[in-house]
């Protein structure tokens, strides 16, 4: 046994040692000089040097386009094995370059920011590819926002009122054709109510001073103020308008109001029904629901409210009328509305009072055109949801019907 572990490793071992050497060497010298091909998918493009004022459609902030190629390299296998998308950049020089070209990749178009990826030397060629680039004017431009009504439910509790302001824009920079047409066609943003948390609301509540405040304003965080334009940035760009710091969404805290001011009823005739129809014969019928008080028809039944605040419904009561549209071609119950009456009048006096109101430190930190805007806005959105109940959870569901020269109006049951 000693002989032979004597013949094995002690016998010649210099020539040994050296033939092993020489093999481990000849291995690594063939193993990275091997030459293989391999297709890479999805590498970035980069474009650089474009001439002040011009750009490049699809070209993103940092310079990479959104189109990507596929590249078939040939060189060094143990480099080619690992090599990736994330790895390589195809890089095209603008310089000096006018409207639209065909570049030629080559290996003198590859760059790694890879310190491990020697692209001089682990890379042989690449096959011969065209990419064609097309310079175009650089545009800047205000692209209008419309803020639409958001989706989801409003946190228990509370009630969704309304989204201010209303329209906003971002200043973009890209190439002309795509900027214009985003110009044409605006764009549009909308919120998530399923977003807002009841504790969120909440906490405003709790730090509100004024318990008769019933508007809770929620103002929309900034990562929120951002809109996606996958044709000019690959990352969501902000919303630059200045206004865009008065953005929120208002919510009130959920309640009824009872509306106990009897509500009065008139008709009215629409022009087409000249002729059909004379106003002087035609009468509203009196009930338990109408009652003529002066000469005044009337709802008088204790009635309810939703979705307004309390200060508003203040001041509109006086002023508030059901007026039935008459038409003698309609048939089943006839349509009918709710009236403001000098409405105008009454969105002046709503705006005064909540100005002249010094508790309110938010009305007070607005601009007073702004705060004038916000304030209208919300009423006419009060205006606008504006609807009776019968009950706390009914809806006055009235169903008024032109017999002969009679307009008599009777209740809708839920189950009609």
């Amino acid at each position: 046994m000693k002989s032979l572990f004597k013949k094995l490793f002690l016998e010649h071992r210099n020539r040994k040692l050296l033939a092993i050497i020489l093999a481990i060497a000849v291995w690594f010298l063939v193993n990275n000089t091997l030459i293989t091909s391999k297709t890479v998918i999805n590498v970035p493009v980069k474009i650089e040097n474009i001439p002040p004022g011009k750009t490049v459609e699809g070209i993103q902030s940092n310079g990479f386009l959104t189109k990507r190629v596929n590249l078939t390299i040939e060189g060094n296998k143990k480099l080619l094995s690992e090599l990736n998308s994330n790895d390589l950049q195809v890089v095209f020089d603008a310089t000096g370059r006018e409207g639209e070209w065909i570049a030629s990749i080559n290996k003198k178009n590859l760059r790694s920011d890879n310190p491990d990826v020697n692209v001089s030397q682990g890379i042989r060629k690449v096959s011969q590819q065209n990419f064609i680039i097309k310079l175009t004017n650089l545009m800047s431009e205000k692209i209008p926002i419309i803020i639409t009504k958001p989706i989801g439910e409003a946190p228990r509790g509370y009630q969704f009122i309304d989204v201010w302001p209303y329209e906003l824009s971002v200043t973009v920079s890209g190439p002309a054709n795509v900027v214009k047409n985003l110009k044409h066609r605006g764009l549009k943003l909308t919120f998530n109510l399923n977003d807002i948390t009841k504790g969120q609301l909440d906490q405003l509540t709790s730090k509100d001073t004024d318990e008769h405040k019933d508007v809770v304003s929620f103002f929309v965080p900034n990562h929120w103020k951002q809109i996606s334009l996958p044709l000019l940035s690959s990352t969501p760009i902000e919303i630059n308008d200045t206004n865009a710091k008065y953005l929120r969404i208002d919510f009130l805290r959920y309640g009824v109001l009872e509306y106990h001011t009897p509500v009065p009823i008139s008709l009215y005739y629409p022009p087409s029904q000249e002729g059909t129809i004379n106003p002087s014969k035609v009468n509203l019928t009196t009930s338990e629901l109408i009652q003529n008080r002066g000469g005044i028809k009337m709802i008088t039944p204790p009635l309810y409210v939703k979705g307004v605040s309390a200060l508003f419904l203040d001041v509109v009561k006086e002023m508030v009328e059901l007026t039935v549209i008459v038409n003698k071609n309609k048939k089943g119950c006839l349509d009918y509305s709710i009236q403001f009456i000098n409405a105008k009048a009454l969105e002046d006096r709503y705006v005064r009072l909540l100005t002249s109101d010094a508790s309110d430190e938010e009305l007070r930190n607005l601009q007073p055109q702004v705060r004038d805007d916000y304030l209208r806005n919300r009423f006419r959105s009060y205006m606008n949801r504006f609807q009776f109940y019968r009950t706390e959870h009914d809806l006055l569901d009235l169903c008024p019907k032109l017999q002969g020269n009679a307009v008599s109006i009777t209740e809708q049951k839920a189950d009609e």
